[in-house]
């Protein structure tokens, strides 16, 4: 009765997913629900080696990644594995075809957490590859279901996209980052001095990077559309707030969104979506 496990671990994808995010498990709701567990199990897997990273204080955090990494190829190529969360994700992989490339990418960035590193241009490039691009590309295979026309038409977009929601979780997270976890992301900022001059910078960057994602969306399938969209418009928010907020407060408290405005955002996008305005 091995489709009891598999239903186990389907369901412990997305336990994780809702119980770590509760904004983008509100956004999967709104895809067709074909697309909803392999969505859940690339977050639940992206999620769990965030963890590692990020909260695993006291244990040897570079030998559990390893470890992690070793077990999700074995997963992959076995198509089975005796933890929930990697054998809901392999079975995505191999269901949708993502390739190992995208997955080693990802993992790459997690061990540049676990790194003392001073981020020029490039590496900054490299990690929001891996932690965030890439993650867009896995979802992206999951929404093009095999169309690798349409995959490679969306590719740019949903890269830029990926892009941009990293860039504003650095922003959100600054706090965090900088005094908590000892890390700064933006190449040439130094963060003890942040400043409103250093800030707009990053938001133009983040510009550009919304305005390519959201053509992306307008293209891609319609069971996947509104609940990309629905992201989109969140983080969007997220970051005219964060626009809003001057330096010194953003280096001092994490930006939140409160659930009614949400709620209202999830209302107004829908209308925005059934009348063809995106």
């Amino acid at each position: 009765m091995k489709y009891l496990f598999d239903m186990i671990s389907k369901k412990s994808s997305k336990l994780a997913t809702v119980t770590y995010s509760t904004s983008f498990s509100l956004g999967i709701r709104f895809f067709s629900r074909r697309f909803h567990d392999p969505i859940y199990a690339i977050y639940g897997f992206v999620r769990f080696a965030d963890e590692i990273v990020d909260s695993f204080h006291g244990f040897d955090k570079g030998k559990l990644l390893a470890r992690f990494k070793s077990d999700t190829l074995l997963a992959i190529e076995e198509k089975i594995s005796l933890n929930p969360i990697l054998n809901n994700f392999q079975w995505v992989v191999n269901e949708y075809n993502i390739e190992w490339n995208l997955i080693e990418k990802f993992l790459h960035s997690m061990e540049m957490d676990l790194q003392d590193i001073t981020y020029d241009q490039p590496t900054y490039e490299t990690y929001i590859l891996g932690s965030a691009e890439v993650v867009g590309l896995m979802c992206l295979r999951v929404f093009c279901e095999r169309d690798a026309q349409k995959y490679n038409e969306l590719k740019d977009s949903a890269m830029s996209l990926g892009s941009a929601f990293q860039k504003i979780n650095f922003l959100r997270d600054l706090k965090a980052d900088y005094k908590e976890l000892g890390r700064s992301y933006f190449p040439g900022v130094d963060l003890s001095k942040f400043n409103e001059e250093t800030k707009k910078k990053i938001e133009e960057d983040i510009e550009i990077d919304f305005a390519a994602g959201l053509e992306g969306i307008k293209k891609l399938p319609k069971g996947a559309r509104f609940g990309v969209y629905m992201a989109y418009v969140y983080f969007h928010e997220l970051f005219l707030k964060i626009r809003r907020t001057h330096s010194n407060k953003i280096m001092q408290e994490r930006i939140r969104i409160p659930d009614y405005t949400k709620y209202l955002l999830l209302f107004t996008s829908y209308i925005r979506h059934q009348l063809n305005m995106i």
